[in-house]
């Protein structure tokens, strides 16, 4: 059965500029270390980590929040796609991303899970770090 992924991060930049991040192709390959695709319109390809990860903008609310359908590689033929909802909140000076990732595959659940933390959070914190 589908599972869903919930975590909160919170990362020393304001959610609008961490939004900014996500959606510039150019920054978010930075931050991950591989080719992103990414279009703020809704039914914009995604792709991130040179097409490992693929899907589309279901919805943008520019500064607050991105909706997109979303498969990793790891998913099967059969899997449906899942659907990533991130949320951008202002925390003073920094920025919260609050994110729940709905149907994700049971064999691919920690894996998903994982990621997150070790391909987004690390990189994203330490690439903040760098400026």
């Amino acid at each position: 059965m589908p599972k869903i992924v919930k975590q909160s991060v919170t990362l020393p930049a304001r959610a609008k500029e961490l939004y900014a991040m996500y959606m510039n192709p150019r920054i978010h390959a930075a931050i991950t270390g591989g080719k992103v695709v990414i279009g703020s319109r809704v039914g914009s390809r995604f792709s991130a980590f040179n097409g490992a990860l693929t899907g589309r903008i279901l919805q943008a609310v520019p500064g607050r929040l991105i909706v997109q359908s979303w498969r990793a590689k790891p998913f099967h033929k059969g899997d449906d796609d899942s659907t990533l909802v991130l949320r951008f909140v202002s925390a003073g000076a920094k920025g919260r991303i609050e994110l729940v990732h709905a149907n994700v595959p049971d064999h691919d659940f920690k894996g998903v899970t994982e990621g997150w933390k070790n391909f987004y959070w690390k990189p994203w914190r330490k690439y903040l770090a760098s400026r």
